[in-house]
Protein backbone atom coordinates (compact mmCIF):
# COMPACT_ATOMS: atom_id res chain seq x y z
CA UNK A 1 0.00 0.00 0.00
CA UNK A 2 1.11 3.50 -0.72
CA UNK A 3 1.82 4.56 3.02
CA UNK A 4 3.03 8.31 1.10
CA UNK A 5 -0.40 8.72 1.29
CA UNK A 6 -2.45 10.35 4.01
CA UNK A 7 -6.18 10.31 2.44
CA UNK A 8 -7.46 11.99 5.52
CA UNK A 9 -5.01 14.38 6.31
CA UNK A 10 -4.63 15.75 2.99
CA UNK A 11 -8.95 15.69 2.35
CA UNK A 12 -8.68 18.04 5.29
CA UNK A 13 -5.92 20.35 3.68
CA UNK A 14 -7.59 20.45 0.40
CA UNK A 15 -11.16 21.27 1.67
CA UNK A 16 -9.63 24.44 4.15
CA UNK A 17 -7.62 25.46 1.01
CA UNK A 18 -11.20 25.71 -1.04
CA UNK A 19 -12.64 28.28 2.22
CA UNK A 20 -15.78 26.88 1.66
CA UNK A 21 -18.18 29.49 3.58
CA UNK A 22 -19.24 27.27 6.28
CA UNK A 23 -22.54 26.96 8.22
CA UNK A 24 -22.48 24.68 10.28
CA UNK A 25 -20.42 24.13 13.90
CA UNK A 26 -17.85 24.50 14.94
CA UNK A 27 -19.02 27.62 15.94
CA UNK A 28 -15.93 29.54 16.09
CA UNK A 29 -15.37 29.09 11.90
CA UNK A 30 -11.74 28.56 11.62
CA UNK A 31 -11.17 30.75 14.32
CA UNK A 32 -12.73 33.89 13.81
CA UNK A 33 -15.57 33.23 16.25
CA UNK A 34 -12.71 32.38 19.09
CA UNK A 35 -11.05 34.20 22.03
CA UNK A 36 -7.84 35.77 20.01
CA UNK A 37 -5.35 35.06 22.39
CA UNK A 38 -6.26 31.58 22.08
CA UNK A 39 -6.77 31.68 18.30
CA UNK A 40 -3.12 33.39 18.12
CA UNK A 41 -1.75 30.71 20.43
CA UNK A 42 -3.32 28.09 18.21
CA UNK A 43 -2.69 29.20 14.51
CA UNK A 44 -4.92 29.12 12.00
CA UNK A 45 -3.70 26.28 10.22
CA UNK A 46 -4.80 23.77 13.24
CA UNK A 47 -8.30 26.12 13.06
CA UNK A 48 -8.92 25.53 10.00
CA UNK A 49 -9.23 22.02 9.82
CA UNK A 50 -11.22 21.40 13.19
CA UNK A 51 -14.53 20.02 11.28
CA UNK A 52 -17.22 17.93 11.34
CA UNK A 53 -18.32 14.95 9.61
CA UNK A 54 -19.58 16.86 6.30
CA UNK A 55 -20.14 14.51 3.25
CA UNK A 56 -16.09 15.56 1.47
CA UNK A 57 -14.84 13.65 4.96
CA UNK A 58 -16.28 10.92 5.73
CA UNK A 59 -17.58 9.96 9.25
CA UNK A 60 -16.17 8.18 11.73
CA UNK A 61 -19.48 5.97 12.73
CA UNK A 62 -19.73 4.53 9.22
CA UNK A 63 -16.46 5.47 7.42
CA UNK A 64 -16.16 4.77 3.79
CA UNK A 65 -14.22 7.33 2.30
CA UNK A 66 -11.44 8.91 3.45
CA UNK A 67 -11.38 7.96 6.91
CA UNK A 68 -12.20 4.81 5.91
CA UNK A 69 -8.89 4.78 3.57
CA UNK A 70 -6.87 6.27 6.25
CA UNK A 71 -7.97 3.18 8.57
CA UNK A 72 -7.02 0.55 5.97
CA UNK A 73 -3.62 1.94 5.73
CA UNK A 74 -2.97 1.92 9.86
CA UNK A 75 -4.15 -1.44 9.27
CA UNK A 76 -1.67 -2.96 6.78
CA UNK A 77 1.26 -0.82 8.86
CA UNK A 78 0.13 -2.48 12.25
CA UNK A 79 -0.38 -5.73 10.68
CA UNK A 80 -3.62 -6.04 11.33
CA UNK A 81 -6.77 -7.00 9.19
CA UNK A 82 -8.94 -4.44 10.38
CA UNK A 83 -8.36 -1.07 12.24
CA UNK A 84 -10.44 1.44 13.86
CA UNK A 85 -9.68 4.69 14.67
CA UNK A 86 -10.37 6.32 18.37
CA UNK A 87 -10.64 9.63 19.65
CA UNK A 88 -11.91 8.45 23.22
CA UNK A 89 -8.37 7.54 23.31
CA UNK A 90 -7.41 3.67 24.63
CA UNK A 91 -9.96 3.54 27.03
CA UNK A 92 -12.18 3.84 24.28
CA UNK A 93 -10.81 0.87 22.50
CA UNK A 94 -10.30 -1.17 25.63
CA UNK A 95 -13.74 -0.74 26.22
CA UNK A 96 -15.07 -1.58 23.20
CA UNK A 97 -12.77 -5.00 22.79
CA UNK A 98 -14.37 -5.91 26.07
CA UNK A 99 -18.24 -5.14 25.34
CA UNK A 100 -18.11 -6.65 21.95
CA UNK A 101 -16.67 -9.88 23.82
CA UNK A 102 -19.02 -9.96 26.80
CA UNK A 103 -22.54 -9.85 27.89
CA UNK A 104 -23.87 -9.59 31.61
CA UNK A 105 -22.78 -12.75 33.43
CA UNK A 106 -19.72 -13.82 31.36
CA UNK A 107 -16.63 -14.42 32.53
CA UNK A 108 -13.31 -13.04 31.45
CA UNK A 109 -9.88 -13.73 32.52
CA UNK A 110 -7.80 -10.22 33.30
CA UNK A 111 -4.58 -9.57 35.45
CA UNK A 112 -4.84 -8.30 38.85
CA UNK A 113 -2.46 -4.90 37.15
CA UNK A 114 -5.55 -4.03 34.87
CA UNK A 115 -5.93 -0.37 34.21
CA UNK A 116 -9.18 1.00 35.61
CA UNK A 117 -10.75 1.74 32.12
CA UNK A 118 -10.55 -2.19 31.75
CA UNK A 119 -12.50 -2.60 35.00
CA UNK A 120 -14.99 0.15 34.46
CA UNK A 121 -16.03 -2.33 31.24
CA UNK A 122 -16.43 -5.05 33.02
CA UNK A 123 -18.80 -2.99 35.02
CA UNK A 124 -20.45 -2.11 31.71
CA UNK A 125 -20.62 -5.19 30.74
CA UNK A 126 -21.67 -6.67 33.69
CA UNK A 127 -19.27 -9.13 33.33
CA UNK A 128 -17.60 -11.55 35.94
CA UNK A 129 -14.03 -11.27 36.27
CA UNK A 130 -11.19 -14.03 36.90
CA UNK A 131 -8.32 -12.41 38.36
CA UNK A 132 -4.73 -13.92 37.47
CA UNK A 133 -1.71 -11.80 39.74
CA UNK A 134 1.00 -10.89 37.93
CA UNK A 135 4.18 -11.57 39.05
CA UNK A 136 5.96 -9.11 41.68
CA UNK A 137 9.00 -7.96 41.28
CA UNK A 138 9.43 -6.69 45.50
CA UNK A 139 13.13 -5.48 45.10
CA UNK A 140 11.59 -2.38 42.59
CA UNK A 141 8.22 -3.15 44.13
CA UNK A 142 6.48 -2.77 40.42
CA UNK A 143 4.33 -5.73 38.82
CA UNK A 144 5.48 -7.62 35.78
CA UNK A 145 3.29 -9.86 33.55
CA UNK A 146 1.14 -13.42 33.85
CA UNK A 147 2.75 -16.42 33.34
CA UNK A 148 1.55 -19.59 31.19
CA UNK A 149 0.94 -21.74 34.18
CA UNK A 150 -0.96 -18.84 36.34
CA UNK A 151 -3.31 -18.07 32.38
CA UNK A 152 -3.77 -22.04 32.19
CA UNK A 153 -4.72 -22.81 35.43
CA UNK A 154 -7.56 -19.81 35.60
CA UNK A 155 -8.85 -21.33 31.82
CA UNK A 156 -8.94 -24.72 33.09
CA UNK A 157 -10.86 -23.55 36.33
CA UNK A 158 -13.21 -21.75 34.36
CA UNK A 159 -13.60 -23.25 30.83
CA UNK A 160 -17.05 -20.71 29.93
CA UNK A 161 -14.49 -17.64 30.09
CA UNK A 162 -15.23 -15.73 27.29
CA UNK A 163 -11.60 -13.97 26.80
CA UNK A 164 -8.60 -13.50 28.36
CA UNK A 165 -6.90 -9.74 28.85
CA UNK A 166 -3.27 -9.32 28.61
CA UNK A 167 -1.43 -5.93 29.71
CA UNK A 168 1.84 -6.20 27.64
CA UNK A 169 3.92 -4.48 27.68
CA UNK A 170 3.71 -2.87 30.83
CA UNK A 171 3.78 0.62 32.04
CA UNK A 172 7.49 -0.37 33.20
CA UNK A 173 8.18 -1.93 29.80
CA UNK A 174 8.36 -5.57 31.02
CA UNK A 175 6.87 -8.09 28.75
CA UNK A 176 5.51 -11.31 28.39
CA UNK A 177 6.36 -14.18 26.40
CA UNK A 178 3.21 -12.92 23.82
CA UNK A 179 3.18 -15.29 21.30
CA UNK A 180 3.17 -18.73 23.54
CA UNK A 181 0.57 -16.81 25.66
CA UNK A 182 -1.86 -16.28 22.76
CA UNK A 183 -1.19 -20.08 21.35
CA UNK A 184 -1.52 -21.08 24.70
CA UNK A 185 -5.41 -19.61 24.55
CA UNK A 186 -6.10 -20.46 21.15
CA UNK A 187 -5.72 -23.99 21.64
CA UNK A 188 -8.64 -23.51 24.18
CA UNK A 189 -10.47 -21.70 21.51
CA UNK A 190 -10.56 -18.40 23.38
CA UNK A 191 -9.93 -15.09 21.97
CA UNK A 192 -7.45 -12.86 23.50
CA UNK A 193 -7.41 -8.95 23.87
CA UNK A 194 -4.39 -7.00 24.45
CA UNK A 195 -3.86 -4.06 26.59
CA UNK A 196 -1.25 -2.49 23.97
CA UNK A 197 -1.10 1.06 25.20
CA UNK A 198 2.39 1.38 26.06
CA UNK A 199 3.37 -0.70 23.03
CA UNK A 200 2.75 1.43 20.18
CA UNK A 201 6.59 1.32 18.52
CA UNK A 202 6.84 -2.39 19.13
CA UNK A 203 5.65 -3.51 15.54
CA UNK A 204 8.54 -1.53 14.44
CA UNK A 205 11.32 -2.80 14.94
CA UNK A 206 12.90 -6.29 16.11
CA UNK A 207 15.15 -5.55 19.12
CA UNK A 208 11.47 -4.53 20.85
CA UNK A 209 9.15 -6.80 22.25
CA UNK A 210 6.57 -8.61 19.49
CA UNK A 211 3.80 -6.84 19.50
CA UNK A 212 0.10 -8.20 19.93
CA UNK A 213 -0.62 -8.39 16.11
CA UNK A 214 2.55 -9.76 15.23
CA UNK A 215 1.64 -12.57 18.29
CA UNK A 216 -2.26 -13.56 16.52
CA UNK A 217 -3.98 -11.77 18.86
CA UNK A 218 -7.43 -11.24 18.47
CA UNK A 219 -7.50 -7.38 19.25
CA UNK A 220 -5.46 -4.93 20.58
CA UNK A 221 -6.18 -1.32 21.89
CA UNK A 222 -2.71 0.62 20.85
CA UNK A 223 -2.20 4.69 22.29
CA UNK A 224 -0.72 5.68 19.32
CA UNK A 225 -0.47 9.31 21.27
CA UNK A 226 1.74 7.98 24.19
CA UNK A 227 4.41 7.08 21.72
CA UNK A 228 3.89 6.91 18.60
CA UNK A 229 3.65 10.84 17.44
CA UNK A 230 -0.04 11.52 17.15
CA UNK A 231 -2.09 13.97 19.40
CA UNK A 232 -3.42 13.26 22.79
CA UNK A 233 -6.34 11.40 23.00
CA UNK A 234 -5.85 9.76 19.51
CA UNK A 235 -5.66 5.46 19.41
CA UNK A 236 -6.74 2.79 17.50
CA UNK A 237 -8.20 -0.52 18.33
CA UNK A 238 -6.18 -3.61 16.00
CA UNK A 239 -8.11 -6.51 14.82
CA UNK A 240 -7.07 -10.06 13.47
CA UNK A 241 -8.55 -12.71 12.66
CA UNK A 242 -12.74 -14.28 12.99
CA UNK A 243 -12.65 -15.77 16.56
CA UNK A 244 -14.32 -12.00 16.85
CA UNK A 245 -17.09 -10.03 14.77
CA UNK A 246 -15.90 -7.34 13.27
CA UNK A 247 -19.11 -5.79 12.78
CA UNK A 248 -20.29 -6.01 16.62
CA UNK A 249 -16.97 -4.24 17.29
CA UNK A 250 -17.81 -1.27 15.30
CA UNK A 251 -21.30 -0.76 16.56
CA UNK A 252 -19.65 -0.98 20.61
CA UNK A 253 -17.26 1.69 19.30
CA UNK A 254 -19.73 4.00 17.83
CA UNK A 255 -21.84 3.32 20.91
CA UNK A 256 -19.09 5.22 23.09
CA UNK A 257 -17.64 7.69 20.74
CA UNK A 258 -18.76 11.01 20.55
CA UNK A 259 -20.75 12.41 17.45
CA UNK A 260 -18.57 15.49 17.39
CA UNK A 261 -15.36 13.53 16.27
CA UNK A 262 -12.19 15.82 16.44
CA UNK A 263 -10.56 15.90 12.80
CA UNK A 264 -7.69 16.89 14.52
CA UNK A 265 -7.03 13.85 16.55
CA UNK A 266 -8.18 11.78 13.11
CA UNK A 267 -5.74 13.51 10.88
CA UNK A 268 -3.00 13.06 13.79
CA UNK A 269 -3.36 9.63 13.48
CA UNK A 270 -3.44 9.79 9.71
CA UNK A 271 0.14 11.47 9.67
CA UNK A 272 1.35 9.06 12.45
CA UNK A 273 0.68 5.98 10.74
CA UNK A 274 2.64 7.68 7.36
CA UNK A 275 5.90 8.38 9.40
CA UNK A 276 5.53 5.18 10.96
CA UNK A 277 5.03 2.82 8.43
CA UNK A 278 8.20 4.83 6.22
CA UNK A 279 10.14 5.66 8.98
CA UNK A 280 9.48 4.42 12.28
CA UNK A 281 12.29 1.50 12.04
CA UNK A 282 14.64 4.14 12.07
CA UNK A 283 13.34 6.43 14.21
CA UNK A 284 13.17 3.31 17.19
CA UNK A 285 16.62 2.37 16.12
CA UNK A 286 17.49 5.76 16.79
CA UNK A 287 15.30 5.77 20.09
CA UNK A 288 16.96 2.43 21.15
CA UNK A 289 20.39 3.87 20.92
CA UNK A 290 19.72 7.14 22.90
CA UNK A 291 18.03 4.83 25.79
CA UNK A 292 20.86 2.70 26.02
CA UNK A 293 23.22 5.13 26.63
CA UNK A 294 21.39 7.31 28.74
CA UNK A 295 20.47 3.79 31.08
CA UNK A 296 24.68 3.32 30.86
CA UNK A 297 24.91 6.40 32.34
CA UNK A 298 22.10 6.43 34.86
CA UNK A 299 23.92 2.81 36.35
CA UNK A 300 27.22 4.80 36.81
CA UNK A 301 25.34 7.63 39.03
CA UNK A 302 25.73 6.46 42.69
CA UNK A 303 22.54 5.82 44.84
CA UNK A 304 19.99 4.64 41.33
CA UNK A 305 19.81 1.53 39.32
CA UNK A 306 17.88 1.55 35.87
CA UNK A 307 17.31 -2.05 34.77
CA UNK A 308 18.23 -3.50 31.45
CA UNK A 309 18.37 -7.17 29.66
CA UNK A 310 19.06 -8.73 33.04
CA UNK A 311 15.49 -8.13 33.90
CA UNK A 312 14.56 -10.24 31.31
CA UNK A 313 13.91 -14.61 32.37
CA UNK A 314 12.49 -13.66 35.76
CA UNK A 315 9.24 -14.56 36.45
CA UNK A 316 6.51 -12.35 34.14
CA UNK A 317 9.62 -11.10 32.22
CA UNK A 318 10.26 -12.45 28.86
CA UNK A 319 11.05 -9.41 26.93
CA UNK A 320 11.47 -5.68 27.77
CA UNK A 321 11.45 -2.03 25.95
CA UNK A 322 14.62 -0.63 26.39
CA UNK A 323 13.15 2.75 25.27
CA UNK A 324 10.99 2.78 29.02
CA UNK A 325 13.49 3.97 31.54
CA UNK A 326 12.57 2.72 35.51
CA UNK A 327 14.73 4.09 37.92
CA UNK A 328 15.20 2.69 41.00
CA UNK A 329 16.12 4.73 44.07
CA UNK A 330 17.87 2.04 45.90
CA UNK A 331 20.20 4.23 47.77
CA UNK A 332 18.35 7.62 48.12
CA UNK A 333 16.46 8.51 51.09
CA UNK A 334 13.86 10.38 48.92
CA UNK A 335 10.34 8.41 47.34
CA UNK A 336 9.83 8.54 44.16
CA UNK A 337 7.40 11.27 44.50
CA UNK A 338 9.90 13.37 46.20
CA UNK A 339 11.94 12.44 43.37
CA UNK A 340 9.58 13.50 40.72
CA UNK A 341 8.90 17.24 42.96
CA UNK A 342 12.89 17.78 43.02
CA UNK A 343 13.17 17.58 39.58
CA UNK A 344 10.21 19.77 38.51
CA UNK A 345 11.15 22.14 40.82
CA UNK A 346 15.20 22.31 40.59
CA UNK A 347 15.49 21.50 36.81
CA UNK A 348 12.16 21.92 35.27
CA UNK A 349 12.09 18.22 34.04
CA UNK A 350 8.94 16.30 34.00
CA UNK A 351 8.85 12.23 33.91
CA UNK A 352 6.20 9.57 33.70
CA UNK A 353 5.32 8.40 36.75
CA UNK A 354 6.70 7.85 40.25
CA UNK A 355 5.92 5.86 42.78
CA UNK A 356 7.64 4.90 46.45
CA UNK A 357 10.46 3.68 45.09
CA UNK A 358 10.77 4.67 41.43
CA UNK A 359 10.60 7.50 38.40
CA UNK A 360 9.38 6.31 35.18
CA UNK A 361 11.34 8.06 32.31
CA UNK A 362 10.34 7.47 28.70
CA UNK A 363 12.53 8.10 25.93
CA UNK A 364 10.70 8.50 22.66
CA UNK A 365 11.19 9.43 18.79
CA UNK A 366 10.60 12.86 19.86
CA UNK A 367 14.11 12.77 22.14
CA UNK A 368 17.85 13.93 21.34
CA UNK A 369 21.03 13.58 23.31
CA UNK A 370 20.25 17.37 24.47
CA UNK A 371 17.31 16.22 26.23
CA UNK A 372 19.24 13.02 28.16
CA UNK A 373 22.28 15.12 28.85
CA UNK A 374 19.87 17.42 30.72
CA UNK A 375 18.73 13.96 32.42
CA UNK A 376 21.33 12.82 33.43
CA UNK A 377 22.57 15.98 34.91
CA UNK A 378 20.07 16.38 36.74
CA UNK A 379 19.64 12.99 38.31
CA UNK A 380 23.39 13.68 39.19
CA UNK A 381 22.83 16.44 40.88
CA UNK A 382 19.77 14.40 43.18
CA UNK A 383 22.57 11.46 43.65
CA UNK A 384 25.12 14.15 45.20
CA UNK A 385 22.50 16.11 47.28
CA UNK A 386 20.79 13.12 48.84
CA UNK A 387 22.93 10.00 48.32
CA UNK A 388 23.06 7.73 51.73
CA UNK A 389 26.27 6.79 52.79
CA UNK A 390 27.15 3.08 51.44
CA UNK A 391 26.47 1.99 55.60
CA UNK A 392 23.24 3.86 56.34
CA UNK A 393 19.76 1.88 55.89
CA UNK A 394 17.38 3.39 53.30
CA UNK A 395 13.84 3.20 55.13
CA UNK A 396 11.47 3.49 52.29
CA UNK A 397 11.15 -0.06 51.19
CA UNK A 398 9.45 -1.48 47.43
CA UNK A 399 5.76 -1.85 48.17
CA UNK A 400 3.81 -3.81 45.54
CA UNK A 401 -0.35 -3.56 45.36
CA UNK A 402 -1.29 -6.56 47.52
CA UNK A 403 -3.14 -9.40 45.69
CA UNK A 404 -6.80 -9.10 44.94
CA UNK A 405 -9.49 -9.84 48.06
CA UNK A 406 -12.08 -11.45 47.85
CA UNK A 407 -14.83 -10.46 45.72
CA UNK A 408 -18.50 -10.89 47.55
CA UNK A 409 -20.30 -9.55 44.90
CA UNK A 410 -19.92 -8.13 41.26
CA UNK A 411 -18.24 -5.15 40.62
CA UNK A 412 -21.33 -3.96 38.42
CA UNK A 413 -23.57 -4.88 41.60
CA UNK A 414 -21.49 -3.30 44.19
CA UNK A 415 -21.56 -0.05 42.27
CA UNK A 416 -25.20 0.09 41.58
CA UNK A 417 -25.52 -1.23 45.54
CA UNK A 418 -26.74 1.72 48.29
CA UNK A 419 -23.94 2.35 50.34
CA UNK A 420 -22.37 4.44 53.01
CA UNK A 421 -19.29 6.45 53.39
CA UNK A 422 -16.94 5.35 56.80
CA UNK A 423 -14.35 5.97 57.90
CA UNK A 424 -11.27 3.74 56.77
CA UNK A 425 -10.82 1.97 59.80
CA UNK A 426 -14.20 1.20 60.16
CA UNK A 427 -14.38 0.36 56.77
CA UNK A 428 -12.12 -2.70 56.92
CA UNK A 429 -14.27 -5.98 55.89
CA UNK A 430 -16.81 -4.16 54.33
CA UNK A 431 -17.53 -4.16 50.59
CA UNK A 432 -16.26 -1.49 48.20
CA UNK A 433 -18.23 0.33 45.92
CA UNK A 434 -15.72 2.40 44.35
CA UNK A 435 -12.24 2.59 42.27
CA UNK A 436 -9.03 3.21 44.55
CA UNK A 437 -5.93 4.16 42.09
CA UNK A 438 -3.13 5.81 41.93
CA UNK A 439 -3.12 8.02 38.36
CA UNK A 440 -0.93 7.21 36.78
CA UNK A 441 -0.92 4.52 36.71
CA UNK A 442 -4.35 3.98 36.99
CA UNK A 443 -3.75 0.17 38.05
CA UNK A 444 -7.01 -0.36 40.72
CA UNK A 445 -5.81 -1.01 44.48
CA UNK A 446 -9.94 -1.37 45.42
CA UNK A 447 -12.26 -2.14 43.13
CA UNK A 448 -16.23 -2.52 43.48
CA UNK A 449 -17.09 -5.93 44.81
CA UNK A 450 -13.65 -6.33 46.57
CA UNK A 451 -13.43 -7.15 50.67
CA UNK A 452 -11.76 -4.29 52.31
CA UNK A 453 -8.90 -5.80 54.15
CA UNK A 454 -6.88 -4.52 56.69
CA UNK A 455 -3.50 -4.91 54.67
CA UNK A 456 -5.17 -3.21 51.36
CA UNK A 457 -5.99 0.05 53.74
CA UNK A 458 -2.69 0.01 54.69
CA UNK A 459 -1.02 0.25 51.34
CA UNK A 460 -3.30 2.93 50.55
CA UNK A 461 -2.45 4.85 53.39
CA UNK A 462 1.21 4.61 53.16
CA UNK A 463 0.70 5.95 49.45
CA UNK A 464 -1.58 8.60 50.86
CA UNK A 465 1.34 9.75 53.57
CA UNK A 466 3.64 9.62 50.79
CA UNK A 467 1.65 12.35 48.58
CA UNK A 468 1.17 9.84 45.55
CA UNK A 469 -1.96 10.86 43.95
CA UNK A 470 -4.55 8.48 45.17
CA UNK A 471 -7.71 8.97 43.26
CA UNK A 472 -11.21 7.59 42.63
CA UNK A 473 -13.62 7.81 45.76
CA UNK A 474 -16.63 10.41 45.48
CA UNK A 475 -14.57 11.94 48.80
CA UNK A 476 -11.47 13.56 47.18
CA UNK A 477 -10.28 14.02 50.19
CA UNK A 478 -9.97 10.36 51.02
CA UNK A 479 -11.20 10.44 54.82
CA UNK A 480 -13.83 7.93 54.20
CA UNK A 481 -14.46 5.18 51.04
CA UNK A 482 -18.21 4.08 50.16
CA UNK A 483 -19.12 0.32 51.71
CA UNK A 484 -21.70 -2.57 52.39
CA UNK A 485 -21.33 -3.39 55.35
CA UNK A 486 -22.97 -7.21 55.13
CA UNK A 487 -25.71 -7.87 57.17
CA UNK A 488 -25.64 -11.35 57.68
CA UNK A 489 -26.66 -12.46 54.77
CA UNK A 490 -24.60 -14.90 52.24
CA UNK A 491 -23.39 -14.01 48.89
CA UNK A 492 -22.20 -15.74 46.45
CA UNK A 493 -18.46 -15.25 45.89
CA UNK A 494 -17.11 -14.11 42.29
CA UNK A 495 -13.45 -14.64 40.56
CA UNK A 496 -10.69 -17.61 40.96
CA UNK A 497 -12.11 -18.28 44.91
CA UNK A 498 -15.79 -18.98 43.40
CA UNK A 499 -15.06 -21.05 40.62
Amino acid sequence: MNHYHTPLFTALRRHAACKPLQFHIPGHKKGSGMDPEFRTFMGDNVLSIDLINIVPLDDLHQPAGVIREAERLAADAFGADETLFSVQGTTGAIMTMLLSVCAPGDKIILPRNAHKSILSAVIFAGAIPVWVEPEKDERLGIEHGVTLTSIRQAIERNPNVKAVLLINPTYYGTSIDLLRMVKLIHSYDIPVLVDEAHGTLLHFHDRLPMSAMQAGADMAATSVHKLGGSLTQSSVLNVKGNRVNIRRIRSFMSMLTTTSTSYLLLASLDAARRQLALHGQALVEQTIRLAHETRRQINEIPGLYCYGEEICGLAGVYQYDPTKLCIHLEKLPLTGFEAERWLRETYNIEVELSDLTNILCLITIGDTERETARLIQALRHLSQTFRLDDNAVRHIKASVVPAASQFIVTPREAFYMPAEPLKWSQAIGGVCTEFVYVYPPGIPILMPGQRITAEIVDYISRHVAAGLPVKGPEDSTLQEIKVIMEDGRQHETVGPTGG
